[in-house]
């Protein structure tokens, strides 16, 4: 199991870092009590469909969609929502328009995240209490990678404890396999050794190496820092992103000119390039954030990708500067107040499976929950589809009706000896989840709930395509979702009241 992080060591900031956070929460704040404004941020670990959840949201409220859980736009109080120019001239747009398309006219889903954007919106409603002056929320969406948010507990940690940490990981479970070119060269490495730049290339390739094969389907590890190593855009091949742990241990020093000081002066390059920024210009400014959950990928891997998910989890929360907003923390400190977990895809589930889903959800997320609500934050956890891809029918197989979904798989998906060509429609038996979640956590248990269903419930559950859309209410295409009424509920719905 990977180990949980210590959630006393995870202080980003020094004073002088807080003052320039005040001043500008100042200046935020200024705003905000004259314009209304959300901060809403959208992450998840690689797959979990970040994409794919904020255009359904915006094209639901843009479109009026049915959302009978939402109060506010079921009530009919919200008049109009419309798209107006971002705030933060140097971050890219979430690409909403495009990201449409590909899920309407060409039936794919959008291009994963790769780096942070922004989207805003302004809601124009009427207040719940009677008034009949029409107000506005001003809703700004940030999309980033929850790969980087994993990145933020490097900020509290030296070179040689988060090398300590990364050498303990990648010896445990199926890590250790995985790793084990990494290993070979690392074996070859003395940290006293003069610094040597193809041995840096080298040791940061193969480490670059180990993450990708854990990130594969077949493995699903989501604890995989730094970040940048797995997407690094314009900083590939930078000396910031040129350096991998050694075995460096105690409170020695690293000797001038040695390869050890070389590597660490790239950490702490990459902290400075790389990490603060994120945590200043982005992360430190949100109001409310929801987490997105692939749980089913993990499930496909097996116990120690389940294991790994929740320690990932739990480090994703630690991150979070948790707790109630009162006028003093919007004015000095902002703080996240409402965090919504939510397991994606549960589409590809029968809908007599979604309730086990979100026990699993609460499973995998207790520390943190708890440690939030402690703060003062309220935390809930959901399964929804934000695009819902299949239908549920019952199918009959000899005397008995079977609960099925119906979709199309994407193209070269394989199951039961056939492989799917992207357009033929097909029903699938997905199985019930178990009801109690600590068998997914246990290989024995979870060994045996897989063989004792056979070929109905071992967790390989097919991708499909996103579905024929329909005519909505207002003439625009509809995008059928599970359950992301509540989400936005939960999120935004008490700033509309």
């Amino acid at each position: 199991m990977s180990p949980i992080p210590d959630l006393t060591r995870l202080t980003f900031t020094g004073v002088a870092e807080d003052l320039r956070l005040a001043a500008r929460a100042l200046g935020d704040f200024g705003s905000g009590f004259v314009n209304p404004t959300v901060r809403l941020g959208v992450t998840g670990l690689s797959g979990a469909g970040k994409t794919v959840f904020i255009t359904a949201l915006v094209h639901n409220l843009l479109h009026r969609g049915r959302l009978p859980v939402f109060e506010a736009l079921a009530s009919g109080r919200i008049a109009r929502a419309r798209l107006i120019p971002q705030p933060d001239d140097a971050v890219p747009r979430f690409a909403y328009e495009t990201h449409l398309r590909a899920l309407i006219e060409e039936r794919r889903w959008p291009e994963s995240t790769s780096r942070v954007s922004e989207l805003r919106l302004v809601i124009e409603y009427q207040s719940a209490h009677g008034s009949t002056r029409e107000r506005t929320l001003t809703l700004d969406i940030v999309d980033y990678p929850g790969e980087w948010l994993l990145d933020l507990p490097l900020l509290s940690m030296s070179y040689a404890q988060w090398s300590a940490e990364a050498l303990i990981l990648a010896q445990t479970g199926p890590r250790a396999e995985l790793a084990a070119a990494w290993h070979a060269h690392r074996a070859t490495l003395k940290p006293e050794d003069p610094e040597d730049e193809q041995a840096a290339l080298t040791a940061a390739r193969l480490f670059t190496d180990y993450l990708k094969a854990c990130r594969n389907d077949r493995y699903a590890m989501r604890l995989l820092p730094p970040g940048r190593f797995l997407m690094p855009g314009d900083l590939a091949g930078s000396p910031a992103l040129t350096f991998a742990p050694l075995e460096v241990y105690g409170d020695r020093q690293a000797p001038p000119g040695s390869l050890w000081a070389m590597m660490e002066r790239r950490y702490e390059a990459y902290k400075s390039v790389v990490v603060r920024p994120f945590f200043r210009d982005h992360f430190a400014r949100l109001d409310r954030q929801i987490v997105l959950v692939d749980a089913l990928a993990a499930f496909n891997a097996g116990p120690d990708a389940v294991q790994d998910l929740e320690s990932a989890l739990a480090q994703i929360l630690a991150c979070f500067r948790t707790g109630r907003s009162t006028i003093a923390s919007a004015l000095f400190r902002p703080r996240i107040d409402r965090i919504l977990f939510a397991a994606t895809k549960a589409d590809h589930l029968h809908h007599t499976s979604h309730d086990r889903l979100e026990r699993i959800l609460n499973r995998l997320t207790t520390l943190a929950i708890e440690r939030a609500q402690f703060a003062g934050a309220q935390v809930d956890t959901v399964a929804l589809a934000a695009v819902r891809a299949t239908r549920e029918a019952g199918v009959t197989r000899g005397r008995d009706t079977l609960p099925a979904i119906i979709g199309t798989p994407l193209a070269g998906e394989v199951a039961g000896g056939e492989r799917f060509d992207g357009e033929a429609e097909v029903a699938s038996f997905p199985g019930d989840l178990p009801e109690d979640p600590a068998m997914l956590f246990d290989p024995a248990a979870f060994k045996g709930l897989t063989a004792a269903s056979a070929d109905e419930t071992d967790f390989r559950f097919l991708r499909f395509r996103p579905p024929p859309t329909e005519q909505g209410p207002w003439g625009e295409a509809a995008l059928p979702h599970i359950r992301l009424d509540r989400a936005l509920q939960f999120l935004i719905g008490d700033r509309l009241a």
